[in-house]
């Protein structure tokens, strides 16, 4: 089942590269513009073909995909110098900005439509529930332990395990009083002193079940201790409660791929440590951890709702985070050329006002050294990550 999480996670991502410059190909052929390479990969050519002007193929290293437009940059010279008129940099910048946002505008779309998708043909998961999806064992020694999930021999069991609690029960009251979701409960429970003897009524199998037990403490945590977590429910909503879903989710998305970059200079150098996971460095990961977490969501003893729910999130947050990354204003990103057309046009502008002529393109020959320590800058990194999560990979498990 893990190779099975790989397989859909590469064939993912490759769809998402393809997706990616198919943005870039379509709004180029639709401005006029000439394509006369569309690949997906890099290295050696594993397969090709030629249809009209534009040669589409595999290369062998599937680490990403480019489309060729005559006259992208100022250093490409056009083979036939009659392809001119049609070349990239003879074209308005709206145009040439639309092509080059053209590919993360795809990466946004595509995550939009699965979260979309996920609402409607899965549900929306929600554990505001008092339905019970976990039964602790034991009263762990610590909140350390019991966020690992760990229990020793010597550790007593839970006092829901005494209780005779069991997955799939639904509390309906906590010590007398009504409860009807997770908050309630959980305050409840938090509410009440160690030590202190409680009755608990579920539901089970459709019947009103009256169970007792004496809550615990756990060192370094507040409150009482019975040892339960909600269920994960799915409920699928109408279409416009699932397009606000994915408008919300899409926007969490973007705000938590903001930190994880602003987090990326103090993560680095503990991406090797042995506490990797309780630090900055267990919030960035590489695509060998995200395809790991796909392999162990796929394989997990989980309903397929969540793993459908786990898998489809994850690759709409990839596409999110590589299109917004892709949109940084650093070359060699598109949003970096984005910046550099812009600067064209303010520069002209300029000149405008001062009544001298357009001093045209951007000479990119001056700016292949940023563009180069850039591109060296991000290899490095993403090597880093890929090393981190193949020798030190983030602990995932939880209580």
């Amino acid at each position: 089942m893990d190779l099975i999480g790989w397989v859909i996670f590469i064939v993912a991502l490759l769809f998402s590269v393809m997706l990616h410059e198919t943005g870039h190909f379509v709004l180029a052929k639709r401005f006029g513009m000439k394509v006369t390479r569309y690949f997906v990969g890099f290295g050696p050519t594993l397969w090709s073909t030629r249809r009209g002007e534009t040669e589409y193929g595999i290369k062998a290293l599937p680490l990403g995909g480019f489309v060729k437009i005559v006259g992208m940059h100022s250093l490409d010279d056009p083979e036939d110098p009659a392809d001119e008129p049609r070349s990239f940099r003879r074209k308005p910048a709206w145009q040439r900005i639309a092509v080059l946002c053209a590919g993360s505008f795809m990466h946004f779309l595509l995550a939009f439509l699965l979260i979309f998708g996920l609402a409607l043909g899965v549900g929306i998961a929600t554990d505001n529930t008092t339905q019970l999806g976990t039964i602790s064992p034991c009263v762990a020694e610590s909140s350390t332990a019991l966020a690992n999930g760990t229990c020793t021999k010597s550790d007593p069991a839970s006092p829901a395990k005494q209780a005779g609690l069991r997955v799939g029960d639904t509390v309906t009251a906590f010590d007398g009083k009504p409860v009807s979701n997770w908050t309630q409960l959980g305050n409840a429970i938090r509410d009440s002193s160690p030590g202190s003897q409680v009755t608990i009524t579920v539901r089970r199998d459709g019947r009103p079940v009256t169970l007792h037990t004496t809550l615990a403490s756990i060192s370094g945590r507040s409150g009482a201790y019975l040892g339960i977590a909600p269920a994960v429910l799915f409920q699928v909503p109408n279409p416009l409660r699932a397009v606000s879903y994915a408008g919300s989710t899409f926007g969490q998305v973007v705000t938590g791929s903001a930190r994880a970059v602003a987090a990326l200079p103090a993560a680095l150098p503990k991406l090797f440590s042995k506490d990797r996971s309780s630090t900055p460095a267990g919030q960035v990961g590489s695509v060998v951890g995200a395809a790991e977490a796909t392999g162990a969501a796929v394989a997990a003893n989980v309903g397929w709702q969540y793993k459908v729910s786990f898998v489809l999130l994850l690759i709409a947050s990839l596409n999110i985070f590589v299109g917004l990354v892709n949109m940084l204003p650093l070359l060699p990103m598109d949003g970096g050329h984005v910046a550099v057309i812009i600067y064209e046009r303010i520069r002209a502008w300029l000149a405008r006002l001062r009544g001298r002529p357009d001093p045209g393109l951007v000479d990119m020959a001056k700016l292949l050294p940023v563009s180069f320590s850039l591109f060296m800058v991000i290899i490095v990194v993403s090597v880093l990550l890929v090393l981190a999560d193949v020798v030190n990979p983030v602990n995932l498990g939880g209580g």
